[in-house]
């Protein structure tokens, strides 16, 4: 499929719409589609996305602001028409080729009439692409946008459903305002919200998001990290039948064990392989992963630093302790701790850690965890986010089914 993305500018342009588009253009790019960017100003950013310039789709083009300063007095001139058609030519040539077209807020500002005119004009005809309005603002509904809008053409063409057109908005704010506008039911209105990009936001290191990306540890609920060696005394089969427990009241809770085995020890292959027969009878196959698994060297500092910051719970479930290193960092990352009542330990978290004994009934440390994870706010936030407001989750989700959607009917029939 080929899809374009139409906008008055695009990246490097800084702007909330602009960095929307480019998240979308990366993500279809990911999944395979070719993707074209339509847009007065910006440059091409990345390899595989084209970048094709209108000049004319420009908010800010001279011809345009001339015209805008008209309609904004409420009066079509002369010169609307002709801009129209000479859009209208411009855009045939450019989205051809293309088997949908997402316009960002053309279809509902009044920042350049002609080219949503130019548009209008253009949905529905043959080779013309289909067309998904994506709405971020709407002018009819902002009250600084009032006194630049008129009853009539063309300023109704942003108050009004268009053939065939999938209508999208940012926020059931949104949605409520554009189907009273459009007079379209709720469910005619898709509500796909804007996100964030997790490896971008953390500046994830690329073996990290790789890892993440393999193991989907961001469907996690919650990720527990365990960041030791493989070796007897971290007493690790306790934290494969907390997390056994912990999982019929959250059937997406992980755990992450990130260290190598240890070094000093043959007797640890032994160990390592009874844990992976325990994960196995426990049914933890896709839900406790040790990263030994995948290397047998240490991790590198930032990619450990990675995992903090994704991470919901520290579950440190060792028999014996010198100092612990892992509260500090848990500390640093504000990560809650869950962990054996060891001397050391205690000394570091105080009363800010939950302690448990390392002989401790697995369930009852669940339950502890269960507990904790019901009451706070931040790890409920938290988890809503990663599950409604990754870009991950928002194109698998959202605008995939959307790009191979049938053409709506029209709502007016």
């Amino acid at each position: 499929m080929k899809v374009g993305l139409l906008h008055y500018s695009a990246p490097p342009i800084v702007g909330g719409v602009e960095s929307v588009l480019a998240h979308h253009a990366r993500l279809i790019s990911a999944a395979g589609h070719g993707v074209r960017v339509i847009a007065a100003r910006g440059e091409a950013w990345a390899a595989q996305i084209e970048f094709a310039r209108l000049p004319l789709a420009d908010s800010r083009h001279p011809r345009v602001l001339a015209v805008k300063s008209e309609l904004d007095a409420g009066r079509v001139p002369p010169d609307f028409e002709p801009l129209v058609e000479e859009i209208s030519l411009h855009l045939t040539d450019l989205t051809a080729g293309l088997d949908v077209l997402i316009a960002h807020n053309v279809c509902s500002l009044n920042k350049n009439l002609a080219l949503t005119a130019a548009l209008q004009r253009l949905n529905g005809r043959p080779g013309f692409p289909r067309l998904i309005a994506w709405h971020h603002d709407l002018a009819w509904t902002t009250p600084r946008y009032q006194d630049e809008l008129y009853d009539g053409y063309p300023w109704d063409l942003l108050r009004t459903a268009w053939p065939g057109v999938t209508q999208v908005v940012v926020s059931d704010l949104r949605q409520g305002e554009l189907a009273g506008l459009f007079g379209l039911p709720l469910e005619q209105v898709h509500v796909l919200p804007n996100g964030v990009d997790v490896g971008a936001f953390f500046k994830l290191e690329p073996q990290t998001s790789a890892l993440v990306a393999q193991l989907d540890l961001l469907v996690a609920a919650p990720l527990l990290l365990l960041p030791v060696r493989i070796t007897p005394r971290k007493n690790l089969e306790l934290a494969l039948h907390i997390l056994s427990h912990l999982r019929p009241v959250h059937p997406r809770a992980m755990l992450l064990v990130t260290g190598p085995l240890g070094a000093h020890n043959p007797a640890n292959d032994g160990y390592f392989a009874e844990l992976l027969k325990l994960r196995a009878s426990l049914g933890l196959e896709h839900s406790a992963h040790f990263l030994a698994e995948f290397s047998n060297e240490y991790l590198p500092d930032a990619l450990i630093a990675d995992f903090y910051r994704l991470s919901d719970i520290l579950l440190l479930p060792s028999r014996e302790e010198g100092f612990g290193i892992p509260l500090i960092e848990a500390g640093l990352s504000r990560l809650p701790v869950f962990c054996t009542d060891l001397e050391p330990l205690r000394a570091l978290g105080l009363q800010d850690a939950h302690y448990f004994s390392p002989d401790e009934d697995p369930q009852l440390v669940a339950e502890q965890i269960a507990t904790w994870l019901a009451a706070d706010p931040v790890y409920r936030f938290a988890l809503r986010t990663r599950q409604r407001y990754t870009w991950e989750q928002i194109y698998r989700e959202g605008i995939a089914p959307l790009l191979a959607a049938p053409i709506p009917k029209d709502a007016s029939q």
